[in-house]
């Protein structure tokens, strides 16, 4: 059974009768004492609920009542629904433990579909609870092919992903650079009932502010200067299945909003039509940003946040899982001479002891260079530890004698103006490189060449 609690006799009968023939049992209420005697009594699958009642405008009563049915009912998931320009009382809302939150008027495709997730979500955590999972025999089904590794963090986080990725549920997957964050993304379309239609990457610390809209949404011919033809944006191209936003803390704040809206209504408009489209899309983002603290310095939307993360994956690092080194270090020997057509080499004992001892701050794809720069020097039956030792370049930062002095008298600003034009003029104004140089992301360097008025023209 599903609980309506809504004081609008007009939304609850709506809700009702759209719930009702999609197959739900509802039962409706006008207020928080009748929500509570409800809970007290029965145990209702899923609450859809308002957050201001009466003339209370606050959210207060809806606050109160959210923490009653979680004292009551813990394992039951609550949608709350509130008006757009009352967004920050629904994540209020979901800091106090709400499941998701749907804004008025919604639109009724998303309604069924965010309450489908939550009722489907909520069912394997009870039968996980009770110990009538049936992981055994589901796992048969389960592609994990690109994950290697059998350590207890890596088994853990496999487990979450097979229970989530046959929802509609937005993930969030996070985890240090080289991880294997985009790994864990095609994983989690593979074995979802999107795995037929088409993963569409996008890695937003990439795109610019003022290209955002045309890459993501597209656009139509004339809409713009060099709007020569049509152009499908990455929502389009992945309209049925599953968009991976990478770096999504590098997105810029005017685009978050954007971004959103997207997530919210799940229509967008590409740039020259005013027609809305539909976005049939699956949203996995990743990151290796701290986006609470990105929350906390302003730089990173809450609501967005909340959108995205319904579910949290969370990549450990390799030093965290020293005991797949091995296993991972003879996956990467087996495929790179396959690659490079040499006979199969073996890896000793003493390699894998040496491997597992060394810190690993690039983390999988540090270990995956190390692996394929010994292969291919050493060139022999098999490798030892000595040979893992004589081309392990420990990721230490060098003094550069060439650089020059940190000037003075000069702002903050002003210093890093000047890193970016001499980055650039040494790389010959590859924006890649100069962003390598720098230690920061493509897309973090446009948005400083646009601050600083920099002209740019990519050369590679």
């Amino acid at each position: 059974m599903i609980l309506i609690v809504d004081d609008d006799r007009a939304i609850r009968t709506s809700l009702a009768l759209l719930l009702r023939h999609g197959g739900h049992e509802v039962m409706a209420v006008g207020g928080p004492a009748e929500a509570v005697a409800v809970v007290r009594e029965q145990t209702p699958q899923l609450i859809l609920m308002d957050m201001n009642f009466g003339r209370q405008t606050d959210g207060a009563d809806g606050l109160t009542l959210l923490r009653q049915i979680r004292l009551f009912r813990p394992q039951t998931p609550v949608i709350l629904m509130t008006a757009w320009g009352s967004i920050g009382l629904a994540v209020a809302g979901m800091q106090a433990g709400a499941f998701d939150f749907l804004t008025k008027p919604w639109n009724n495709a998303v309604l069924l579909q965010r309450v489908e997730t939550a009722l489907q979500l909520s069912a394997d955590a009870l039968r996980s609870d009770a110990g009538t999972d049936d992981a055994g025999e589901a796992s048969d089904g389960f592609d994990r092919s690109l994950i290697v590794g059998r350590s207890p963090a890596i088994v853990e986080m496999l487990d979450v992903v097979r229970r989530i990725a046959p929802t509609n549920a937005p993930v969030l997957i996070m985890g240090e650079n080289g991880t294997g964050k985009e790994l864990v993304a095609e994983t989690i379309h593979r074995n979802s009932r999107r795995a037929a239609r088409p993963l569409v990457k996008v890695n937003l610390g990439g795109v610019s502010q003022s290209l955002f809209e045309s890459e993501m949404f597209g656009h139509r011919k004339g809409a713009f200067t060099d709007a020569v033809a049509d152009r499908a944006g990455r929502f389009e191209l992945a309209e049925g299945g599953t968009i991976f936003l990478d770096e999504i803390g590098e997105l810029d704040p005017a685009c978050q909003v954007k971004l959103l809206r997207v997530l919210q209504d799940q229509t967008y408009e590409p740039l020259g039509d005013s027609r809305p489209r539909k976005a049939d899309v699956r949203v996995v983002s990743a990151t290796n940003a701290d986006l609470q603290q990105m929350i906390r310095e302003h730089t990173f939307r809450e609501d967005l946040f909340y959108r995205i993360n319904l579910i949290t994956v969370r990549l450990p690092a390799l030093r965290e899982r020293r005991e797949d080194i091995p296993l991972l270090a003879a996956y990467f020997l087996e495929r790179q001479c396959r690659q490079y057509g040499l006979p199969q080499v073996e890896l000793r004992a003493d390699a894998g002891r040496f491997l597992m001892s060394l810190p690993y701050p690039g983390n999988i794809r540090e270990l995956k260079n190390l692996v394929e720069r010994t292969l291919l020097v050493c060139r022999k039956d098999e490798l030892s530890a000595d040979d893992f030792r004589a081309q392990y370049v420990p990721a230490e930062p060098v003094a550069d004698s060439s650089a020059p002095a940190v000037p003075t008298g000069m702002t903050l600003d002003e210093i890093e103006r000047q890193a970016i034009l001499q980055a650039l003029e040494r790389s010959g104004r590859n924006l890649s490189q100069a962003a390598a140089a720098l230690g920061i992301s493509r897309g973090a360097l446009y948005r400083r060449l646009d601050k600083y008025g920099i002209s740019y023209t990519d050369e590679g």
